[in-house]
């Protein structure tokens, strides 16, 4: 929206005398929103991106370009780019119908270009960007995307921007190995447990984790290290030595979170997942 004015000078006789001031207001014909259709993320998501373009004007608006920043945020001298485009992933629609996929670019940054929204229509492009690793993770930490439209029809550019935030929670995986691999009967073996938080939340008491399994065979006369402390069974875990069955008491498993480093040259994040490590050492 912008305002104009105007003001017109009579000439007579070597004189002059000025009009009033007229005031007149433009409309933008075009408008814009971006969505993301899941607004939070972690380290492996997949983004889809809904940009809505509306023109409430009686002709066509064509030949416009949509550029793209892709979360571009400032890192010292460099410009870091936290999502990248998924190639091919470009819907385009108009008047809610299918269109050919518009010419993408990806350098300088991401472009389409050739967009019309027809008279008193809508056109919408959906596309795919994925995270990588100059994304923040940690909690709290956030994306803002911002689109622009320019073109010949349009007298501005319109832009739309959309800010998705961290999924905070835990992320977690287990990994069980064996040591040694190969015995002699009423031999010593070790099972050792790790778990791994990737996610920027602790898995705390009251998430109540747990660990189940049941060793074939079954173990006699076990020991159990948390961490490399020892650990006791009662409080702690269950173990029958007839079944084999070992579980531990829900809660009593916590893992810290995941720490997030910066690089301070390129600005690529690393990942270090907290760790909890459980041993469980007997004869079989």
């Amino acid at each position: 929206m912008a305002l104009f004015f105007n003001q017109a000078t009579l000439s007579h006789n070597g004189t002059s005398t000025v009009s009033n001031i007229t005031t007149g207001e433009i409309i933008e014909a075009l408008t814009a929103t971006k969505t993301a259709v899941v607004p939070t993320y972690n380290a492996n998501s997949t983004i889809t991106y809904v940009l809505s373009l509306l023109n409430s004007s009686q002709a066509a608006i064509s030949g416009l370009t949509i550029t793209d920043t892709l979360g571009s945020y400032p890192f010292g001298a460099l410009t870091l780019k936290p999502l990248d485009y998924i190639e091919g992933s470009v819907k385009y629609y108009i008047n809610g119908v299918l269109q050919a996929a518009p010419a993408a670019t990806t350098i300088p940054e991401l472009a389409f270009s050739n967009i019309t929204v027809p008279a008193g229509g809508n056109t919408t492009i959906i596309y795919d960007a994925k995270i990588n690793n100059f994304a923040p993770l940690s909690t709290d930490s956030t994306i803002t995307n911002t689109a622009s439209i320019s073109g010949n029809d349009i007298a501005n550019p319109v832009t739309a921007a959309e800010t998705i935030s961290t999924e905070n929670g835990t992320n977690l995986s287990i990994n069980k190995s064996l040591s040694p691999t190969t015995i002699t009967e009423n031999g010593q073996i070790t099972y050792t447990f790790v778990i791994e938080n990737f996610g920027n939340t602790a898995a705390a008491a009251e998430d109540l984790l747990s660990i189940s399994d049941v060793f074939t065979p079954a173990l006699n006369n076990i020991s159990v290290t948390y961490n490399s402390a020892p650990w006791a069974e009662t409080g702690n875990y269950t173990y029958d030595a007839t079944t084999g069955s070992f579980e531990t008491v829900a809660g009593k498993i916590t893992v810290p979170a995941a720490t997030y480093t910066q690089d301070p040259a390129t600005g690529a994040w690393s990942i270090a997942p907290g760790t909890t490590t459980i041993t469980i050492t007997g004869r079989i």
